[in-house]
């Protein structure tokens, strides 16, 4: 009989080892893996319970010695399903009754709250004051979500041009209430086969309850949660998007989570998803004075100097770009250029060739020879 917990490329089961049967492990964090081979008919099992599902793996894996690396294979309900351990708490201990199991995506595991909080604060989001003063409310209940009961603010829209400073101001907000922040790209949620997207939305709230007061931000919506004229284009999305709403409308009670959403495209929006957020909040474009300040503020971390340079002339001629534009397209082109060149000072005259070289529309050929 095959045993349950066993290393790869390893010629002893961790049944037969005593050293470590001492220590009972105290978190096991396990991430499904598969069956070792593949078939067509093949039943893909998903945890709808995590409290029974964690009762049935203690009873099951009572007694092995969990060790990172290894695999646990499920003998019951899925045989030989296998999850793999990402981490275990003591190291190399035994799974016992009193062992707190968690299964995860994620190859890290959960991430702790240093790994997933960042040092953005309010004010390196340059403008945006009216989303900021919104975002207080969010504040206050990350803050003291028992305060508000069931009036609290738990999703919330970033809506705005991409480049705005959604994503900053959600790391600000976090690290300003001193929450876990759990980043995700929409597309990440669509999983390969059908059901994968929905099982991926619930795992990813049931991690953001363990980890509560917490914030979920997902970013990029509208790849799924589009018009629902346009989702037959989209496979499996009604379902994610389906999910999705479960999740938002509070069904299941998750005290202490807020979902923050972000898109550039918010008419696209499906009007089902749209209509469960409590507060819209718009970002906008920076105006003249803006864009000097973010001009200012980052040529300060420059690792050359800077001279010759008429910010306020430039800031009426960027007029209309994003921030992020601002950054990545003007002065770090400027700055690499002048590298290139091997020169110690970036001027104007840099900045003002690479917003020239922005604003130059590529030579497009005519495509009409395609066609007959």
């Amino acid at each position: 009989m095959r045993p349950v917990s066993q290393r790869v490329n390893a010629k002893k089961t961790h049944e037969n080892n005593t050293e470590f049967t001492k220590s009972t492990s105290e978190l096991l964090i396990l991430k499904p893996e598969g069956y070792p081979l593949s078939g067509m008919m093949e039943e893909y099992p998903v945890i709808e319970n995590r409290d029974v599902f964690e009762f049935y793996a203690r009873e099951q894996w009572s007694g092995y010695v969990a060790r990172k690396g290894d695999y646990l294979f499920d003998r019951r309900m899925f045989p030989d399903f296998a999850y793999r351990i990402i981490d275990v708490e003591p190291a190399e201990s035994m799974i016992g009754s009193s062992t707190s199991i968690i299964v995860t995506e994620e190859e890290s595991g959960i991430p702790s709250s240093s790994e997933i909080k960042g040092d953005v604060i309010f004010e390196d989001v340059i403008g945006q004051e009216l989303a900021k003063q919104k975002c207080r409310l969010i504040e206050r209940f990350l803050e003291e979500p028992e305060r508000f009961g069931k009036w609290a603010p738990r999703n919330i829209l970033f809506f705005g041009p991409s480049g705005t400073g959604k994503t900053m101001l959600a790391k600000a907000l976090a690290n300003k209430t001193d929450v876990p922040l759990i980043p995700v790209k929409a597309t990440q949620l669509i999983g390969e086969y059908v059901g994968d997207g929905a099982r991926q939305i619930h795992q990813l709230y049931d991690r953001a309850e363990e980890m509560a007061p917490c914030i979920i931000f997902i970013d990029e919506l509208d790849a799924i949660a589009l018009d629902r004229r346009f989702q037959e284009l989209r496979g499996d999305v009604s379902e994610i998007v389906n999910a999705l709403l479960t999740e938002m409308d509070g069904i299941i009670e998750r005290d202490g989570v807020c979902t923050i959403c972000s898109t550039n495209r918010i008419n696209s929006l499906d009007s089902a998803v749209r209509s469960r957020f409590e507060e819209e909040i718009e970002f906008v474009l920076p105006g003249e004075e803006e864009i000097v300040h973010i001009l200012e503020s980052n040529v300060k971390t420059f690792p050359l100097g800077v001279e010759e340079c008429d910010f306020q002339a430039l800031a009426k001629k960027a007029k209309g770009l994003s921030g992020r534009d601002i950054v990545e397209k003007i002065l770090k082109t400027a700055l690499h250029q002048t590298i290139i060149e091997d020169r110690e000072i970036v001027t104007g005259k840099d900045f003002e060739k690479a917003l020239a070289r922005l604003g130059r529309k590529d030579f497009m050929p005519d495509p009409t020879h395609l066609y007959v």
